[in-house]
């Protein structure tokens, strides 16, 4: 294998680390890396999907401890019962409109407009969302939720779909606004992570195994293990960050994120539409 590909494995493994679980969309920061690295064939797609399951293995040490305790107590004790049912429950619509709508929205989708706008947008949400004076908190605790407001998230987390908008930021401002506190709608968002970002992982790679080689592991293998290592950092950075700071400073960055693709889109330095 060459090592100046696995260096660029090794990169794009960090980009995926450290932008999965911030609300500023990691497909858009992948596709300009990607570019920038000149990975854009159809193996690298898979790539790109593969790593984050580097990311979720880092999700699940943080949070190691909460799910070795829901697992020892599923089988007897209601409140594991009711917290593993919410993420089962907020998991289920994506998988459903991922489904029957990824070929169309990769098609249709992926357009630098759509990029930068929702972007944008995403960005102005944010703003709103901590722009708000006193928002009503009615759950302190993922404990808490029941199932109409793991549903609720899961519909919002469908958002993602639609590329540039973070699913990360969608289920973690959309909780806020379903009345969650900011450290459980952060939570929760981490936990529904693991199914949805393991799924469409063992998906994309079942789904193209065509063209993948035994030759391409080493590039996985190395994209995991970087990928894994900064979504660490950035994990347990993160939780530290929201307990007395806002996520306004990443609606900055996404509005100047937007604008990027925009300049990128109209040079015709990138094309977006490869995502």
């Amino acid at each position: 294998m060459d090592a100046v590909l696995l260096v660029k494995a090794a990169i794009m493994g960090i980009v995926e680390g450290l932008t999965e679980f911030l609300p500023i969309s990691s497909t858009g920061h992948l596709i300009l890396a990607g570019h920038l690295l000149g990975l854009s064939g159809e193996r690298d797609k898979v790539f790109e999907i593969a790593i984050q399951t580097g990311a979720i293995l880092a999700v699940i040490l943080v949070y190691w401890a909460k799910i070795r305790d829901t697992i020892v107590r599923l089988p007897s004790e209601r409140q594991a019962q009711r917290f593993a049912l919410n993420v089962l429950i907020a998991f289920i619509p994506a998988v459903v409109l991922g489904l029957a709508l990824g070929k169309a929205i990769q098609a249709h989708l992926f357009t630098p407009g759509v990029v930068a706008t929702t972007f944008v947008l995403g960005a102005f949400v944010i703003l709103w969302a901590e722009g708000r004076r006193h928002p009503p908190v009615r759950i302190q605790e993922v404990e808490d939720m029941g199932w109409s407001d793991a549903l609720k998230v899961g519909l919002v987390q469908c958002l993602a779909l639609i590329p540039g908008t973070s699913r990360s930021g969608a289920t973690i401002i959309g909780g806020m606004l379903l009345g969650l506190s900011r450290k459980a709608a952060t939570d929760f968002s981490f936990y529904l992570a693991i199914p949805t970002l393991i799924g469409a992982g063992v998906y994309s790679l079942y789904k193209e195994r065509a063209a993948l080689s035994a030759d391409d592991l080493p590039m996985f293998l190395v994209g995991l293990l970087f990928s894994f290592v900064s979504a660490w950092l950035c994990v347990r950075w993160l939780l530290r960050y929201i307990s007395t700071h806002s996520f306004t400073p990443f609606a900055w960055y996404r509005i100047a994120f937007g604008a990027i693709v925009l300049l990128t889109s109209w040079t015709g330095w990138i094309d977006w539409t490869a995502g």
